[in-house]
């Protein structure tokens, strides 16, 4: 079985308040909750120096979820929390990004 990290990075509207953007964060916060994952992390941007080309700092949110297989995460994509959330605050962003990794 091979562990691994779904990593997802969130663009926001630049028209969303305070209120909905810790409703965001709330939600987000809530995925790490779902019994199928292992360690759940969000996050924003740090305030490393800029190392341009390599750095990015303009995204607005991240979300760091561990899993302990492929089949877990497999599990998570179809759960309905997960499903909840896409379907409540998939009008909060103008871009997400997915970086899944197998972890060794």
């Amino acid at each position: 079985m091979s562990k691994m990290l779904h990593s997802v990075y969130f663009w926001l509207r630049e028209d969303l308040n305070a209120e909905d953007r810790q409703k965001f964060a709330q939600a987000l916060d809530k995925l790490g909750e779902i019994d199928v994952v292992a360690e759940g992390h969000y996050g924003s941007p740090a305030a490393t120096p800029d190392r341009a080309p390599v750095t990015d700092h303009s995204f607005d949110f991240s979300l760091f979820l561990s899993f302990n297989s492929i089949e877990d995460h497999d599990t998570y994509q179809i759960h309905p929390d997960h499903q909840v959330f896409v379907d409540g605050f998939n009008s909060y962003w103008t871009k997400v990004q997915v970086l899944d990794s197998t972890l060794h």
